[in-house]
């Protein structure tokens, strides 16, 4: 079945907006121990204050014709719709270049790297650098179908993304890059469509790619925690132990959101597809904690960019779905094959904030690291965050690939 793509508008129907402002104006909010602030969860005030914002000052329709501004089309991949912005390089040859998100992001979160990308030499840069750059909202979220099946995990993303720069938009060769769970597909993308990919570049590389127990810890009477089953017990390596250290912190400190999307997520979907103040809590309290800004992060996130993102799970009640993904691929794992490795050229971008700060050696276990940049700042969202250092660094790891 061919791949076909058409323009696409975002038009939310007042109803979806009436219907909004009339939750937001019912909230029913809980209680709160004096002074605990955000040490449990979101602040109470915060919250208060963000729902106020919301519903008297904040503009859906602006920030909706703001982000038809962009170009937006829709393909349909064997009945699958993709959602997805395509900018035009502005440069003698543009390389066009798949961007994915992660959660819970949407395309929103790429979007100032977007003109670095697409227009460098207003940005300082060399126009024969441009990228042609596709944003797709990955599979589920957002504006982006999702397949009424199980199993579909992060392992069959890339074959979809894969049909539509090849067979809908005719690329032949094409670069990909990706943090959070846009940094995941790379792996399985990489290594089963390898003959299409110029170049991967990523941000973040977590566990689950494969099993990095020696044998001495496969001892089934063996307790292991969820999300650290892959992990040795005791580490030799002092790299691999700070690593699997910060990744056992994640877990205890942040993993009770994904041990409910992994293994409940229908539960928390009623939830949150009933209250948009829950959605919003359970988003923006990421996006606080993750970013490493803390009581900082509407300088980095301005409140509008905040709810818009919220807002794109909201109307498009695909926050079931987005959550799905957790689901689907940790009961439908997938692993590189042993010995195997992605053999693409790969850049990485190493921040010392990420959720589990990547160590080279591990990178290059899995990948092909011909590129590596270890950064003084950033975290998780460095793509927003210091979107002109990883402009850059795309540009330079791409440069002699072109």
């Amino acid at each position: 079945m061919a791949v076909s793509v058409s323009p696409y508008s975002i038009n939310v129907s007042d109803e979806v907006l009436d219907d909004l402002s009339r939750r937001l104006e019912m909230t029913r909010f809980p209680k709160q121990v004096t002074g605990t602030g955000w040490d449990r969860g979101v602040d109470l005030d915060y919250m208060k204050e963000l729902v106020d914002y919301w519903l008297h000052t904040y503009d859906w329709r602006q920030q909706e014709t703001l982000l038809n501004e962009y170009q937006h089309f829709k393909a349909d991949v064997d009945g699958l719709g993709i959602h997805f912005i395509k900018q035009e390089g502005k440069g003698p040859n543009p390389m066009p270049l798949l961007m994915m998100h992660g959660y819970p992001w949407s395309f929103l979160l790429l979007l100032k790297i977007l003109p670095m990308l697409t227009d460098p030499e207003s940005f300082g840069g060399d126009p024969k650098d441009a990228f042609t750059v596709i944003i797709p909202s990955i599979i589920g979220y957002g504006f982006s179908d999702y397949p009424d099946q199980q199993g579909f995990g992060f392992q069959h993303h890339p074959e979809k993304y894969d049909r539509l720069m090849t067979e809908g938009l005719g690329y032949s060769k094409y670069g990909i890059e990706g943090g959070d769970w846009g940094g995941f597909i790379t792996a399985p993308f990489g290594f089963h469509h390898a003959e299409n990919l110029i170049g991967v570049h990523l941000n973040c590389l977590f566990p689950r790619l494969g099993d990095e127990r020696p044998e001495e810890d496969k001892d089934p009477d063996l307790l292991r925690g969820l999300g650290m089953k892959w992990a040795p017990l005791k580490p030799k390596d002092p790299d691999m132990l700070r690593y699997w250290k910060n990744v056992e912190q994640y877990w205890i400190d942040e993993g009770a959101y994904c041990h409910q999307q992994m293994t409940r997520p229908q539960t928390l979907a009623m939830a949150m597809a009933d209250s948009p103040v829950g959605l919003a809590a359970w988003i923006i309290e990421k996006w606080r904690n993750w970013s490493g800004w803390y009581d900082d992060f509407e300088t980095l996130f301005p409140r509008d960019m905040l709810i818009t993102n919220v807002m794109l799970y909201w109307v498009t009640n695909s926050f079931w779905s987005a959550i799905r993904l957790y689901s689907e691929s940790y009961y439908n794992g997938w692993e590189l094959p042993a010995g195997k490795r992605i053999e693409v050229p790969t850049a990485v971008s190493a921040y010392p904030h990420e959720l589990a700060p990547i160590v080279r050696k591990r990178a290059e276990m899995y990948y092909n690291v011909v590129h590596y940049n270890e950064y003084e700042a950033g975290g998780h969202f460095a793509i927003h965050e210091r979107a002109e250092e990883m402009a850059a660094d795309l540009r330079e790891f791409f440069r002699p690939l072109r």
